[in-house]
């Protein structure tokens, strides 16, 4: 999935080989609505749109897969949303999004709580210093053992094909598989990045809060996660702008060094499917 100001693009490589592709427009909110294009509101959006543009691209990738198997090319006319099959798919996905945001509160928000708790901290700096920093060890060993699962390595492998075909378009090359091979999978604008940096500004913010003594305060916790999220998306934004100064450099390593655990060298194929939807929102 690639986006532009204006365009979304999908592209799916189908069992066959064919590649294929959906365009669509789309502006953000943020854009749309001044408001919210402020600074921190316009990362909390950005966080949002984006799940809910992977799901969309995740469901197309699914269906997909399912018309070849059906012996369909997706060209004969048919509405693809009367597939029942497709619904099924959309709900499957959907449900499976709500399923990883539940563990994902339970191992990001309720885990290191009750961690920190058992150590009977007093504390409310020492306390969030530990919750902090138990959240920083299960994000790591999370993202190092799914790598272990054979479709999330394909996963990362895509995820270098999108890095590499965006350093080929901002070197100004022409944009061919030969070209985007030869970058690192390793960007100063990625997702990783962002999530690590979520991680650290969640820090900085629990320690203002104190230790939370109530479920209530538990829960106040967990509603300053947009604030967070919007903190941590212009630390990415900023650090990506400035990379190549010294301070750029220190603010960016390690998010790349975590980089080297959510991407692999991919395969020139898959680097042809990135360069189709990046060349298609351009």
């Amino acid at each position: 999935m690639m986006r532009s100001p204006k365009l979304v693009a999908t592209a799916v490589r189908r069992p066959g080989g064919e590649i294929t592709v959906r365009r669509i427009p789309y502006v953000s909110v943020s854009k749309r609505t001044k408001i919210l294009g402020l600074p921190v509101l316009r990362g909390a959006i950005v966080l949002i749109e984006t799940l809910s543009l992977g799901i969309s691209s995740l469901a197309y990738s699914a269906e997909e897969a399912l018309r070849e198997e059906d012996g369909k090319d997706g060209r004969d006319g048919k509405d693809a949303k009367k597939n029942p099959r497709d619904t099924i798919t959309t709900l499957s996905l959907t449900l499976t999004v709500i399923v990883a945001l539940v563990l994902g509160f339970a191992l990001f928000f309720y885990l290191p709580l009750f961690v920190a708790e058992r150590f009977g901290l007093e504390s409310g700096f020492w306390f969030n210093l530990v919750d902090g920093a138990v959240r920083l060890v299960v994000f790591v060993l999370y993202v190092s053992l799914v790598g272990l699962w054979s479709e999330m390595r394909k996963l990362y492998q895509y995820h270098g094909a999108e890095h590499k075909s965006i350093h080929a378009f901002e070197a100004g090359e022409e944009l061919t598989a030969d070209n985007a091979m030869k970058y690192t999978t390793l960007h100063p604008r990625c997702g990783t990045s962002f999530l690590l940096a979520v991680v650290v500004v969640s820090l900085v913010v629990f320690i203002a809060l104190g230790k939370p003594e109530s479920w209530g305060e538990r829960g106040l916790r967990f509603l300053t996660v947009p604030l967070i999220a919007g903190v941590a998306f212009e630390i990415t934004k900023l650090s990506g702008k400035y990379a190549k100064s010294a301070l750029g450099a220190v603010l960016i390593a390690p998010g790349l060094w975590l980089q080297r655990m959510t991407t692999r060298e991919p395969t020139r194929e898959q680097v042809e499917v990135a360069l189709r939807a990046l060349k298609e929102v351009l």
